[in-house]
């Protein structure tokens, strides 16, 4: 089980927690209220005591707020002879005594207004020295529980004992973190989630990109490789504090939970499972043996491997591919046996028979697979290879020549033959790969995985490809911008959505594949037929398979757009249409022509000319494939060059937009991005390009003595 599934356990658990709101939580950051988080919040605490939980409020933000508003009011009674005077510090017993009002009457304010009673609890750290203290606190936190009032509780630095707030760090609490951790153990908690203004405990200063997000804190790996940054902006101690109220809390019995406060339902995700911020718990060592390799880790060791790859030679590359073909063959039937497991799974669970058609490995498909690697590895090496070569000056020769791109991310559903080909290619084009498969193709994904890395020889590694078996490392991976060099997306368009909004990284592919076949009223109709059947019957789920047929209005006369509809029909298509198709055919309305239907069904337009469909397929396709079936080449032409689509296609079916069927051995999707690469993305479209300069001594001298040719050296 692994530590997710045994959060999850736990929490479902929980009864009382206690919740400590930080500073940085409570205030803005010119120190004024934030009362859209502290609404959010309350919100929150009064949504879990209707679902019965006890809900602790241990609060920050006393001390802030105060001295934000004795500077106004020092400022407002000031002469400006004063004004010029050294401005001393306020005293920080005096700011908390000012702000406990203002706090404690926004508390009130919120939870009045939500129907709730909230509760003050001040007290000191010489206060729980006294036994009969704690007696009374713990009966008192019982009955206001009893009557469903929240109780809030804070240090009450106005009459502490320490010299200040923010400076004596001895006793028996330290600051409000300590003092949640402290109440937790009086108060027998359940649980103890400290809100923060970051995600959770990161290996390093949240600010920096090389920092990661630590999920579950294991004392004896994480205590000697975090570096922590400054100290909170407001508080006493920051994450440090934080840490170590959290571990003193947990290593008692108190699990932890140290996650945003900024984030609307944290808490409410906290107790549903879900893997949210750092997680701290007695058990957490134990957990370590099953914990999987972090997705940086991952990524720096393909990037390792794949320079370890690019240092081969061409003729030892390409026998990789070579050893990976045959290993496929060899493999068959034990990867048939998985992806046969993967598909009675994905029937019984009732997925969508689009789905379950893309997950499964057809008679004939490892073999098909193979012959590509062996295509892919007897074309000419791609990386190394010089591009151009100019004369710069006498003895100054540049070239420009082709070069991995680095590590690639690629996301899939359904498909465990993309894996094959986007490793194939990634082995080709010299770069590292990190995998991540929808869990339907599970089985079919670790098998494949296995046979391609284990052909991979010990001199690079098989750690060029990783395969990333969690769905929950996804957004962590997107964040890795200094370690992953691109992400391509393959499946439905709400996934390639969904990561271009949550990465900047550079996203290469498309949402959508609304591919067209326009029927041109000079069009061979027996050919048009031909071309549309295939472009929709071939394979329905496929990415380049059409989704609208556009028909010039002059075939509905000539009878061409029946005898279209007929064969559609007979093949058991489902129609759908436009305002003219429906009232001409009688067929349902289409909701919308922005549609993919990845299906046996297809919606129907009739359009004036070659100019309206044009028209149609800007406004209504997704750049993807679109086709005009047309004998008249001067019709033909305007559609070719006006269409603005990755591929555009002349009596030919949409299906053939395909790496493999392209020459390119095999693809790693299809983009309809206009930047880098377009259409069926190959071997090329995983290459960038490198500079190399060639001199003898060459120096600039602001450029006196340097005679520029800028000649083009033929290769």
């Amino acid at each position: 089980m692994s530590d997710l599934d045994r959060s999850r356990a736990f929490f479902n658990d929980v009864k009382r927690l206690i919740i400590k709101v930080g500073t940085a939580v409570v205030t803005r950051a010119d120190g004024r209220l934030a009362l859209g988080r502290l609404g959010a919040l309350c919100e929150q605490i009064k949504d879990l005591s209707s679902l019965g939980y006890e809900v602790i409020v241990v609060t920050s933000g006393a001390v802030g707020l105060g001295r934000q508003r004795l500077k106004y009011r020092r400022f407002v009674n000031s002469s400006f002879s004063d004004l010029q005077k050294p401005q001393v510090d306020l005293d920080g017993k005096a700011c908390a005594a000012v702000g406990q009002n203002s706090l404690m009457a926004l508390y009130d304010t919120l939870f009045s207004q939500l129907d709730v009673t909230s509760a003050q609890l001040l007290v000191t750290d010489r206060d729980f020295k006294n036994k009969d203290f704690r007696k009374q606190l713990d009966e008192t936190v019982q009955s206001l529980l009893a009557l469903r009032v929240i109780p809030i509780f804070n240090e009450n630095d106005a009459v502490s004992t320490r010299k200040a707030p923010y400076e004596d760090s001895s006793g028996i609490f330290w600051d409000n973190d300590s003092l949640a951790a402290l109440l937790a153990l009086e108060l027998k908690a359940d649980l103890l989630v400290l809100l923060s203004d970051v995600e959770g405990l990161y290996s390093g200063p949240p600010s920096d990109p090389r920092s990661k997000l630590i999920h579950t804190y294991i004392k004896e790996i994480h205590q000697s490789e975090i570096t922590f940054g400054d100290k909170s902006r407001v508080g006493r101690g920051g994450m440090t504090a934080k840490v170590k109220a959290a571990v003193n809390a947990a290593y008692a019995g108190i699990p932890v939970v140290i996650t945003s406060g900024y984030a609307p339902e944290n808490i409410i995700k906290v107790l549903q499972g879900e893997r949210v911020g750092t997680l701290f718990h007695q058990d957490a060592h134990l957990w370590a043996l099953d914990k999987e390799v972090g997705g940086r880790e991952m990524a720096v060791a393909a990037r390792e491997s794949s320079r370890r790859l690019q240092a081969l030679s061409s003729q030892d590359r390409k026998k990789i591919l070579l050893d990976v073909a045959d290993a496929l063959e060899a493999n068959e039937k034990l990867i048939n046996i998985e992806n046969e497991a993967d598909v009675v799974a994905a029937q019984e669970a009732g997925l969508e028979k689009s789905l379950i058609s893309r997950l499964a490995l057809k008679p004939g498909k490892i073999k098909s697979l193979a012959n590509s690697i062996r295509v892919l590895a007897n074309m000419d090496d791609p990386i190394g290879c010089i591009l151009k070569k100019i004369e710069l000056a006498d003895g100054l020769i540049l070239e420009k020549t082709s070069s991995p791109l680095g590590v690639l991310l690629i996301i899939f559903e359904s498909r465990p033959d993309a894996l094959v080909q986007i490793a194939s290619l990634a082995i080709r084009s010299g770069n590292g790969l990190l995998l991540k498969g929808g869990k339907e193709a599970k089985r079919s994904n670790a098998i494949l995985h296995k046979v391609i890395t284990t052909a991979v020889p010990d001199t690079v590694g098989g750690k060029l490809i990783g395969l990333v078996t969690s769905r929950d490392a996804i957004p962590d991976l997107l964040k890795l911008d200094d370690v992953i060099d691109l992400v391509i997306p393959r499946g439905s368009s709400k996934l390639v959505s969904k990561i271009k909004s949550s990465t900047k990284i550079p996203v290469l592919g498309h949402a959508d594949g609304i591919c067209h076949v326009y029927v041109d009223k000079s069009a061979d109709i027996e050919m048009a037929k031909r071309v549309v059947l295939d472009a929709k019957v071939d394979y329905p789920a496929a990415c380049n398979a059409m989704e609208t047929l556009l028909v010039h209005q002059d075939l509905v006369r000539s009878g061409g757009l029946n005898e279209l509809i007929a064969d559609l029909r007979t093949e058991g298509v489902t129609l759908f249409g436009g305002q003219r198709a429906c009232k001409e055919l009688n067929i349902p309305e289409a909701q919308t022509f922005h549609h993919e239907y990845n299906s046996m069904a297809c919606t129907v337009e009739i359009v004036d000319d070659e100019h309206a469909a044009i028209d149609h397929i800007h406004r209504h396709g997704s750049a993807h494939t679109d086709c005009i079936v047309a004998d008249d080449h001067d019709v033909a032409e305007v559609f070719l060059r006006q269409v603005d689509s990755a591929a555009v296609f002349h009596n030919a079916s949409t299906r053939f937009c395909d790496g493999a069927r392209f020459g390119l051995g095999a693809e790693v999707g299809i983009s309809t991005s206009r930047i880098h690469a377009r259409g069926p993305v190959g071997v090329e479209g995983l290459l960038t390009t490198r500079w190399i300069l060639r001199g003898c001594g060459q120096v600039v001298n602001a450029d006196q003595g340097v005679i520029y040719t800028h000649k083009d050296i033929t290769m």
